[in-house]
């Protein structure tokens, strides 16, 4: 580890203060900590973005009204700075969903080998490192990969590609403990966190998102000030454990079952509670090697924080076989539902419906179509919110047969995609308007009936062995979905040529920012989705914008990453790790 501190008191009371001293003299006095009770009431500070996702809700919106529909046209690039993390990684990018994070004019990021930035943005025209901190992550055999960082007090919560979570003085970015938190099964498969950290109460919590690569997904505990673990949920059951009954092979697949998790969870104060979506399970398309509903996979789960036990959980597709993981963001808000005041949990469902849930038992209150395209059931039970051809007496579920592709089966076409529609891309909640915001892909998919063979009653899947499988994708497109959460219904879509592998954010100047993979940087009319601006940055783009401001200024910034691995369009742009920063004229 090293940290380099580059900005003199000496620098920081004559120059810097001419150009930055107006902005500051209109700024709240600067507070040293993060604390639990702004991390609370994040929303009450729009100057900042102190969370992932905005708040614990996940809501990703902004109050900040400066930048609004009718100037946001006049936003233009006020400056940039060059990160590292991108060596060593070949032809295809890393998945580098990242944004900055904001306090009182200090921004703090990562990159994808697991550097720390600390950086000055309080300058309208120029951004400075204050410290860069080398957490030392080998590059030998590690894909760069980060979805964020998290802040608590006086340190900076980072989790690294190796398997580590750090802790760094924000001050110095000195390492003030580092664990080795993800390790590796008895079968040589690698953890590996996908999903940011998240700070709640005097805890941080992280997860594993290895699911596909034939681990068990799981949420863990650390003590802030430590990093020692206090407690660990898995998603997939040992035998004996609740829900260990809904696996009912003789292979062990428990073992290698997946469930890994993505994205930062959201988190309730009221009941002290974390929810989290869980992914598919492994194998992850042959449904016949794993029988049963494979709990806690393809879900949403509400643990407590402080005993990390399970409270309820909801399970959107039992038995999947299209790699429709619900590992995506779950929004927390209170709204009027049919007449009722409700508290809700609500989701974009990769497998194409939205789904509002109660967050105090995990209920199903509704779900809705939004994809354009969905043809692996002809829809939701009203009551229980499962597939309409779940059948409790199965142990393979059938569903729509000619969208499933069982061993043995030629290709069948199925919608939507399996990388839609909203997957891993944060999403984002208006709560004026009562409005969610999605992006994604959208399209569908073809894949024939492989069986997948175990290396022994004990466990361990043989790729060796197991049938090939081959697979194509048609109608394959990028959109961002507007949805009435009140009136449980779509209220517009903008299609994109590319899929969409950023995010949403949404401002009370009624703007929904966004990007693309092609370079695209976009804004968007919050309730029509009329583009309204609109400048290609010549690099992907898989990180969600942010909105802060300084004094009375508002930014958005916007950091850069590699392609999606599985490109499909615009191959030939360069992977870049840069932040850009616009306001207006």
């Amino acid at each position: 580890m090293r940290a380099r501190n580059t900005l003199s008191c000496l620098l920081a009371a004559a120059s810097f203060c001419a150009l930055a001293g107006a902005a500051r003299a209109q700024q709240k006095p600067y507070v040293i900590n993060v604390n639990k009770d702004r991390l609370l009431k994040a929303q009450n500070e729009p100057q900042n973005w102190l969370m992932m996702n905005g708040d614990y809700g996940s809501q990703r919106y902004s109050k900040l009204t400066q930048i609004n529909r009718d100037n946001v046209k006049n936003l233009r690039l006020v400056w940039a700075l060059a990160l590292g993390g991108m060596q060593d990684i070949g032809q295809n990018g890393p998945e580098n969903e990242v944004n900055p994070l904001i306090d009182n004019g200090f921004m703090y990021t990562i990159d994808g080998w697991g550097t720390v930035y600390k950086i000055d943005a309080r300058n309208p025209t120029k951004g400075e490192f204050v410290w860069t901190s080398d957490s030392g992550v080998s590059h030998e055999g590690l894909t760069p990969q980060t979805r964020g960082i998290a802040l608590l007090n006086d340190k900076v919560y980072a989790n690294l590609p190796d398997g580590r979570v750090i802790a760094l003085n924000r001050d110095t970015g000195e390492i003030v403990w580092d664990k080795q938190v993800a390790k590796t099964n008895e079968f040589g498969s690698r953890e590996r966190f996908l999903a940011a950290p998240m700070a709640v109460d005097d805890k941080i919590l992280v997860a594993n998102g290895a699911g596909d690569g034939a681990t068990r997904g799981w949420v863990a505990a650390l003590d802030a000030s430590t990093g020692a673990e206090l407690w660990r949920w898995y998603v997939v059951p040992k035998p004996g454990d609740p829900g260990s009954e809904t696996w009912k092979d003789k292979t062990n697949a428990w073992k290698t079952g997946g469930g890994g998790i993505w994205q930062t969870g959201s988190y309730d104060p009221e009941t002290r509670s974390s929810i989290w979506g869980t992914g598919n399970p492994v194998p992850i398309y042959d449904p016949q090697a794993r029988p049963g509903d494979n709990l806690y996979t393809d879900s949403v789960v509400s643990l407590n924080i402080d005993t990390g036990k399970l409270n309820w959980y909801y399970q959107y597709l039992p038995n999947d076989s299209w790699d429709y993981d619900e590992i995506g963001i779950h929004m927390l808000y209170n709204a009027k539902i049919n007449g009722q005041d409700r508290k809700v949990v609500a989701h974009f469902g990769r497998n194409g419906f939205f789904y509002t849930l109660d967050r105090v038992n995990g209920s199903f209150i509704e779900g809705q179509q939004y994809v354009n395209d969905l043809n692996w059931t002809k829809g939701l039970d009203p009551k229980t919110g499962k597939p309409v051809e779940y059948d409790t007496s199965l142990d393979v579920q059938k569903y729509q047969p000619e969208a499933r592709a069982l061993r043995g089966d030629a290709d069948k076409r199925t919608c939507p995609t399996w990388h839609g529609g909203v997957a891993h891309q944060p999403v984002a909640y208006n709560p004026i308007k009562q409005i969610a915001y999605g992006v994604g892909a959208e399209g569908c998919f073809s894949q024939n009936g492989a069986e997948v063979r175990y290396k022994s009653p004990g466990g361990g899947l043989d790729p060796k062995k197991s049938d090939p499988r081959h697979f194509s994708s048609d109608l394959y497109y990028g959109a961002i979905t507007a949805f009435d959460v009140v009136n449980n219904k779509v209220l517009a879509k903008a299609i994109t040529e590319i899929e969409l592998r950023s995010g949403a954010t949404d401002t009370a100047g009624g703007v929904v920012f966004t990007g693309l993979q092609d370079g695209a940087f976009v804004a968007y009319d919050d309730e029509k989705l009329e583009e309204l601006y609109h400048i290609n940055l010549g690099t992907p783009l898989k990180g969600a914008p942010v909105t802060y401001s300084i004094g009375p200024k508002q930014f958005v910034a916007l950091q850069t990453s590699g392609r999606h691995l599985h490109p499909v369009k615009y191959d030939n742009l360069e992977n870049s790790s840069y932040l850009f920063v616009f306001a207006l004229n």
